[in-house]
Formats: structure tokens, C-alpha cells, sequence
């Protein structure tokens, strides 16, 4: 039986996917092909290429390529992407969708023709950046004429290309949201109301899913707040143990 899993968007949230990974590791589940869009892709490349959920995230802190931005001063966005490009290409260097060891799928928002693009072969990094590239904050990324931004604004959880390609497909969602808001602050209000259109456009998705996994605690952390990865890492492993067995995932 052929298993797939996506890996939604949600800044550092989405950290909490390498704990479900690992998790779903031990529970002996073998995963045959992988989507996702913006952090969901990135951990994605990482494990797609061989990398345990532990080591992935020994490779977050070490290396913080959270932190791998410089300022761009440009109209489009504050940032740009290309120290995050250098830190990727050390950990995968053959830069290909083709290399990797299970296939990947990679989200992201073509922002020139208003719609999404799932990217399955090419240069692998600048597809990664584009899908993490977060309106606003980051410069947009160009490719083959178009521009791209964060893969999570139209599909968070991009089920549909790779549904129809596995038998049991696994949805693993980060932005739980949680009933008690405080606005405490403009950049609050806007982060909670990006995540109420995340979760909108992402309904759908879920309902194509065998199984879902959503770890509550992970909607109480900002989408940037990096500096809680071990406790999100935590979250989404605690979470999938407490939650689920071995028996729920085909062998």
C-alpha cells in the first residue's frame, strides 16, 4: 500500500510536523511520497532527502536558517531569501527534485497569474524558497517569468497532487486554532486572521485525507517564533503518540 503525507504551512509551527514524523518513524509507517507548502516544504526536502525528524531539527538549530535572511530594502518585501538559499544547498547540494529519495511535491503561489503551482522536478532550492516566501516580509521570488510567493496562501495543505498517487493519505496540520485570542497588538491581529484563512482554505483539503493529525499546542505559538523549535518539535511527537497507535497507518 502506498502512503503519502502533507506537510501544511505555518512558519515555525510547522516544526511540530518533525515530531509527527518521528512518531509516525516508530510506528513503523513508511512514507512512499510527500507534499507540501512553505515550512511543510521545506521539512519535506529535508526528510525527502534521507534526513531523520531528530537530525533535521539538530541541523534548525545549529545552523538557524531561521535567522539565514538579509536585508533586501526593496518595495516588494523587506527580505530576501538568498542566505536561507546557502544553508540549503549545504544540506542538499544536488539541488534536484530527482535526487531525492522519496518524491516530493512543492506548493507555491504564482502571484503573476493568481493561482498555485505544485512543482515535481527542476532545480529543487529556488522552488523551496519560493513556496516559503511569506508576502510582505519576504521579496518575491522570480521563476521562468513568473513571481512566487508563500505556497500556503491559496493551498495550505496541497492534498490534490498527490491524492490520486497513494492508497492512505496522511494530512498533518499546524495551525490549530485556538478559541482564546488576545489582540494585543497589530502584528497579533494580523497573524490570527492569516491563520483563520489558512484554516478556511485548508477544510477541504483535510476532508480529502484518510487521517489527519493536528496538534493542538502548536496553535499557541506564533508562526515566528523559532526560538520555541524543541518544544514544538515536542508538541507535534507528544501529540501523535498520545493520540494515535501503530494500527491507525498501513503496513
Amino acid at each position: 500500500m502506498k502512503v503519502g503525507i502533507v506537510l501544511s504551512g505555518g512558519g515555525a509551527r510547522g516544526i511540530s510536523h518533525l515530531g509527527v514524523l518521528k512518531a509516525l518513524d516508530e510506528f513503523g509507517v513508511r512514507i512512499d511520497c510527500i507534499s507540501g507548502a512553505s515550512v511543510g516544504a521545506l521539512i519535506g526536502a529535508f526528510y525527502s532527502q534521507g534526513y531523520p525528524p531528530d537530525e533535521i531539527l539538530n541541523i534548525i538549530l545549529t545552523s538557524r536558517f531561521y535567522r539565514s535572511v538579509r536585508p533586501a530594502w526593496r518595495w516588494t518585501g523587506l527580505l530576501n531569501l538568498e542566505s536561507l538559499r546557502d544553508v540549503l544547498l549545504k544540506y542538499i547540494p544536488h539541488n534536484d527534485f530527482e535526487s531525492l529519495k522519496i518524491p516530493l511535491v512543492v506548493a507555491a503561489t504564482d502571484i503573476s497569474h493568481g493561482r498555485t503551482e505544485y512543482f515535481t522536478n527542476g532545480e529543487l532550492i529556488p522552488r523551496l524558497l519560493a513556496s516559503c516566501c511569506v508576502p510582505a516580509v519576504f521579496s518575491p521570488v522570480q521563476l521562468n517569468g513568473s513571481l512566487y510567493v508563500d505556497g500556503g496562501i491559496m493551498d495550505n495543505l496541497p492534498t490534490k497532487p498527490i491524492r490520486n498517487q497513494c492508497d492512505f493519505l496522511i494530512g498533518v496540520h499546524c495551525n490549530f486554532l485556538c478559541d482564546e485570542f488576545d489582540a494585543k497588538n497589530f502584528r497579533t491581529v494580523i497573524e490570527r486572521s492569516l491563520m483563520m484563512a489558512i484554516n478556511t482554505n485548508s477544510t477541504h483539503s483535510k476532508n480529502l485525507c484518510d487521517l489527519t493529525i493536528e496538534p493542538e499546542g502548536s496553535g499557541i505559538v506564533s508562526t515566528f517564533d523559532f526560538g520555541k523549535a524543541k518544544e514544538l518539535f515536542d508538541i507535534g511527537y507528544q501529540f501523535t503518540k498520545q493520540h494515535f497507535k501503530e494500527s491507525d497507518f498501513p503496513k
